[in-house]
């Protein structure tokens, strides 16, 4: 029960990050968005190491690396992929991946799951292509190059979770800081180049990841960036970078939570589950209507979560 808890709690927390981080990205270039987001996300990470506790070792350090590279490329790609493809179809592949690659690492190492527990991830794994559908105007076509690069992205999100679950358990943050770390200088540097590609008349700023979360951020034009920043848009990348540092807790928390070897394929599931938080984000600030295939989705992504607590 525990386990699912924490990993709904991550999903949610997700949900809201991404739905901030949209809204941000109407204003400001979505990669310099992340880019600060992910900085900003240290400083919570560091209080969490004093208040808390926790350890560096060679494993986690490795492991923390690991996840900060993993997600860093899974997050460019992603902006890739929903820059050359109809979101539609990529964002909820994107999510699958994620979802889908630590239950097969799992699986590949033996993990037995009980048929109430396989049968209530296959209804997550559905739940999270309902909630993350979203309906694409852009007239974007499908392509090799747009499934591969979103399927790659989705397994380096994917790969953050198998990351956290290799560090040991008694590490506390210590690996989600160098994670973070890491991931906001391979997205700063991502963000510098792009700003000089876009002066010297390089491509556009592709989506941002609240995208694929399904609701909160549709592309739409970009505003030139001015010297200082409106205070309601700094409130918004910090509480964005802060909320998804607190995310990263819950995930490693979830996958620690527990000896069971089914506890990484449970929380890889309910971690892909983190469109919901962006859904009801939008509905509630945004008042944007869910569509009945959202509201299904939801649903069994509820129904899914109570089979995995009782399985």
């Amino acid at each position: 029960m525990l386990t699912v808890l924490l990993g709904l709690s991550g999903a949610l927390v997700y949900g809201f990050a991404d739905f901030l981080g949209g809204l941000a990205s109407r204003r400001v270039r979505a990669v310099t968005v992340a880019a600060v987001a992910a900085a900003v996300g240290i400083a919570p990470l560091l209080l969490g190491l004093v208040v808390v506790g926790g350890r560096f070792t060679w494993t986690g350090t490795i492991w923390g690396a690991v996840a900060g590279v993993s997600g860093g490329v899974g997050v460019l790609l992603l902006y890739r992929a929903l820059a050359i493809g109809p979101m539609s179809v990529l964002s909820p592949l994107t999510a699958v991946f994620a979802a889908v690659v630590p239950v097969l690492v799992a699986v590949v190492r033996g993990t037995a799951l009980s048929g109430l527990a396989i049968g209530a991830l296959v209804v997550a794994v559905v739940a999270v292509v309902l909630v993350a559908a979203v309906r694409d105007t852009s007239g974007a076509r499908v392509t090799a190059v747009g499934l591969v690069t979103a399927a790659v992205a989705g397994c380096g999100f994917g790969g953050i979770v198998l990351a956290y679950d290799q560090t040991p358990a008694d590490s506390g943050v210590a690996p989600l800081i160098v994670s973070r770390v890491l991931q906001a200088v391979l997205l700063g540097t991502a963000a510098v180049v792009s700003g000089l590609a876009r002066r010297s008349g390089g491509a556009g700023d592709p989506a941002t990841r609240a995208d694929v979360a399904g609701s909160a951020a549709p592309p739409g034009p970009t505003l030139r960036l001015s010297a200082r920043w409106p205070v309601r848009l700094v409130v918004a990348v910090v509480a964005c970078g802060v909320l998804d540092a607190l995310a990263n807790v819950f995930i490693q928390a979830g996958l620690h939570s527990s000896d069971d070897p089914a506890t990484l394929p449970v929380v890889s599931v309910l971690n892909a589950l983190y469109p919901i938080g962006t859904v009801v984000l939008a509905g509630i600030v945004l008042r944007e209507r869910l569509t009945a295939v959202q509201w299904s989705g939801i649903v069994l992504a509820f129904a899914a979560s109570v089979g995995l607590a009782l399985a």
